[in-house]
């Protein structure tokens, strides 16, 4: 299967994206039982396998992950990096309520002392590396 192009998937449900971070914290491919075990002690969703595999296969429809078979496990093996995908949320939340303007979304959150002392310095660290 081609990679598809990022712009053309769709954003996941909750419980997609709970699926996918679970693949994407595993750090490599995952087998469907490893999921299946991962989901119910991580967020203690018991869901049956068959339940897995229809989430598995919406996921390979949005070109999210697909999964292949290697001797009598099948495995998950991701198509889209996590970090691909939070870029692509947050552009999409800043482009929305933000005006597209990093400046107010960081203004958002420093909105009611959300920051605290460390966050600002590391963001004043980040924006400063950016001039150089």
């Amino acid at each position: 299967m081609n990679k598809r192009e990022f712009n053309d998937c769709r954003n996941l449900s909750e419980c997609e994206s709970m699926i996918m971070k679970t693949i994407w914290d595993h750090g490599e491919d995952m087998s469907i039982s490893d999921l299946i075990e991962a989901l119910r002690t991580r967020y203690g969703k018991d869901y049956a396998r068959t339940t897995v595999s229809t989430f598995l296969l919406k996921l390979y429809d949005k070109g999210f992950a697909r999964t292949y078979r290697k001797g009598r496990n099948a495995y998950i093996c991701p198509l889209k990096t996590e970090e691909e995908y939070r870029q692509k949320l947050l552009q999409e939340e800043m482009d929305f309520w933000y005006q597209g303007k990093a400046s107010n979304l960081v203004a958002a959150l420093g909105n009611g002392n959300k920051l605290s002392k460390e966050d600002i310095q590391e963001i004043r660290r980040m924006l400063d590396e950016l001039d150089d």
